[in-house]
């Protein structure tokens, strides 16, 4: 990875989208999203060649829970104009990977270099937005307090196989306590594009993860004895399903390293009507 003059979470925390943005695509910032310009939506992304993008869009829509469709580009265009007039996939995501044969084989600060004509962009909401929420009733995020990515699982539960995508869900996971779990159902429910309400709570072998302390991405994060883990769907769960399929070519974020948009954390596009993009909406011609 080049080597860039690295701006700090806690400096980056403290300002507002223009400059949060500008300061990732100049690759000043390489890190996690998480708690970033809190009350705008973030997004995962994948970007694929044609060839596989009806088969991806299917497998999205037939997969809400960890794959919330949140916006799909034109072909060949970089841009997602519904989630802000001003993004420029290339550039806007802290770290991209680089899958080739289903392998990730490089990690990358932009993919301005590797941009093709024929990709189309699928843009899938993420769990850091309902956080914010959660934060603001007062249920703490023990990962953002630790400056940590969120920890990330492979699970058992299988999803809905389409074209050469299928497998188990990856989720990720909270501590949360006992005490706030009925607050964090009823607030996660009104965040649909943001994976809603859980997919399970407690005993995480039942979902097929034999260690807690052992993430497939991200970092561990305990769990006290007044909590229980929780597990959201999550967008890390088409690179799965994409080094399953071992897709010649595709980019996706890197984990935790997000696409913060315009548009309000509420928004729900397609899957509903969302407000408009935000007074700190970027001028186009910036």
């Amino acid at each position: 990875m080049t080597n860039v003059s690295k701006i700090e979470y806690s400096t980056l925390k403290q300002a507002g989208l223009e400059e949060v943005r500008n300061i990732i695509r100049n690759g000043q910032y390489c890190d996690h999203t998480s708690g970033l310009v809190p009350g705008h939506l973030q997004c995962n992304l994948v970007i694929l060649p044609n060839q596989w993008a009806d088969d991806f869009h299917e497998y999205c829509l037939a997969n809400p829970k960890p794959c919330p469709l949140a916006g799909v580009s034109k072909l060949g265009d970089p841009h997602l104009p519904d989630l802000g007039s001003a993004i420029d996939i290339r550039t806007d995501l802290p770290q991209y990977f680089i899958y080739r044969n289903g392998q990730m084989d490089q990690q990358v600060l932009n993919i301005t270099d590797l941009w093709q004509d024929d990709f189309t962009v699928f843009a899938i909401g993420c769990s850091f937005t309902f956080e914010h929420a959660l934060l603001r009733a007062g249920i703490a995020m023990r990962h953002m307090e630790l400056n940590k990515t969120v920890p990330m699982f492979r699970t058992n539960i299988e999803t809905e196989a389409r074209g050469p995508f299928h497998g188990g869900m990856v989720v990720s996971m909270r501590p949360i306590k006992k005490t706030d779990l009925d607050q964090v159902m009823e607030i996660c429910d009104g965040f649909p594009l943001s994976h809603g309400q859980p997919v399970h709570v407690g005993n995480p072998e039942e979902i097929g993860v034999s260690d807690i302390q052992k993430p497939d991405w991200g970092e561990a994060i305990g769990v006290l004895p007044d909590e229980v883990p929780v597990f959201w769907g999550c967008g890390v769960t088409p690179q799965a399903a994409i080094i399953r399929a071992k897709i010649p070519f595709c980019i996706t974020h890197a984990p935790g390293s997000m696409l913060i948009c315009d548009v309000d954390e509420t928004y729900c596009g397609s899957m509903g009507s969302g407000p408009a993009v935000k007074e700190t909406e970027l001028d186009p011609a910036e």
